[in-house]
C-alpha cells in the first residue's frame, strides 16, 4: 500500500510539473512583443571594445583639403627599446585596421613576419559617406571624367603622412608597406607605378580593374615606355568567385610578361572566395610573402 501511495503521488507531481510548464509557456506567448524577453539593457553605458595598444590621430592634409583619422598600432614592445620598425600602411582603415592587426599578430607570434607599426587610413565624424569618399581618393582615374582624388591622395601620403609618421615614431623608411581591397588595392598597383621608390611592398586585394575601367592598363603601358625597373616586391589577391577575376588574371599577366628588372610578384586566385571574403587569406599570404614568409 505504501509503494502504491508513492506511485500516485510522483504521477501527480509529474503532471503538475507539465501543467506548469504549459502554463507557463502560454504566459509568455500571450505576453506582448518584447515581454517575454529579457529586460532591455543599455548597452551604451559599457565602454567599447578597442584594439589594444592602437591610439588615433587626426590630420588636415592640404594635399586634398580633408581631414583623416589615421589608427596607429604600435609593437607590443616598442616602449621599451629604440629600435626601428617596419611601417604597413592599411587604405580603408574603418574595415581593415583591425583585420590587419589580427593577421599581423599570428604572424608575428607564429614568427613569420617582424614586428611592425601598422598605420591605418579612414575619415573622421559619426557617420562619413565612406563609399563617396573612399571613391574619389583611392580612384586613379574615373570612366569619362579627368576629375580624379588618386593623385592627391598619394601626394598626401607621401608628402604628409609619411613624414608625419616619421617624424613621430621610430619607423624604418627602408621598410614601408601599402595595402588595400578593391579600390585600395587600385590605388596601391597605381602607387607602386606612379613612385615606384615610396614603398618597397605592395599588396593588392582584389584591385578593381575592370573591364570598363582599364585605366590601371594605361598607367602600367605609360609607365613601361620609360621605366624597365620596379625594385619591390608586390602580392596580387583575388577571389576565384567574383566578377573581378578575369581582369585582375588580365592585367596581372600584362604586368609579368613586361619582364620588369627588380619585381619579386606573387598572384594568387583564392578559391572559392568573393570581393570581400579572399581579404584574410590574401592579406595573410601578402605579408608573408613581404617579409620572407619564413619563420
Amino acid at each position: 500500500m505504501y509503494r502504491a501511495l508513492v506511485r500516485l503521488l510522483t504521477a501527480m507531481t509529474g503532471i503538475h510539473m507539465r501543467l506548469s510548464g504549459y502554463l507557463a509557456l502560454v504566459a509568455m506567448v500571450s505576453l506582448p512583443p518584447g515581454r517575454a524577453r529579457a529586460q532591455a539593457v543599455d548597452f551604451s553605458a559599457f565602454p567599447p571594445v578597442t584594439v589594444a595598444g592602437s591610439h588615433l590621430r587626426t590630420m588636415k592634409s592640404a594635399s586634398t583639403g580633408r581631414e583623416y583619422d589615421i589608427q596607429i598600432l604600435l609593437p607590443g614592445d616598442y616602449a621599451r627599446g629604440s629600435a626601428r620598425y617596419p611601417v604597413l600602411y592599411v587604405m580603408d582603415g574603418q574595415w581593415d585596421f583591425k583585420l590587419l592587426a589580427s593577421i599581423q599578430g599570428g604572424l608575428f607570434y607564429d614568427k613569420y613576419v617582424p614586428a611592425m607599426i601598422i598605420v591605418g587610413v579612414t575619415y573622421p565624424g559619426a557617420h562619413p559617406d565612406y563609399d563617396a569618399l573612399r571613391a574619389w581618393d583611392l580612384s586613379p582615374a574615373s570612366s569619362g571624367s579627368s576629375q580624379v582624388g588618386g593623385p592627391r591622395f598619394l601626394e598626401f601620403i607621401e608628402k604628409e603622412l609619411i613624414p608625419f609618421i616619421g617624424t613621430n615614431y621610430r619607423a624604418d623608411p627602408a621598410q614601408r608597406v601599402l595595402l588595400g581591397n578593391s579600390l585600395g588595392g587600385l590605388f596601391t598597383i597605381y602607387s607602386m607605378l606612379s613612385k615606384p621608390g615610396l614603398f618597397t611592398g605592395f599588396i593588392a586585394s582584389s584591385p578593381a580593374v575592370t573591364s570598363a575601367n582599364r585605366h590601371l592598363f594605361t598607367v602600367e603601358n605609360e609607365y613601361a615606355k620609360t621605366n624597365k625597373r620596379i625594385n619591390a616586391r608586390l602580392f596580387v589577391g583575388v577571389g576565384g568567385a567574383e566578377p573581378l577575376a578575369a581582369p585582375v588574371k588580365e592585367f596581372v599577366a600584362a604586368v609579368q610578361a613586361r619582364g620588369y628588372q627588380g619585381l619579386e610578384m606573387e598572384f594568387r586566385v583564392i578559391d572559392p572566395e568573393r570581393h570581400s571574403g579572399n581579404k584574410p587569406e590574401t592579406y595573410n599570404r601578402g605579408l608573408r610573402y613581404i617579409f620572407g614568409g619564413k619563420p
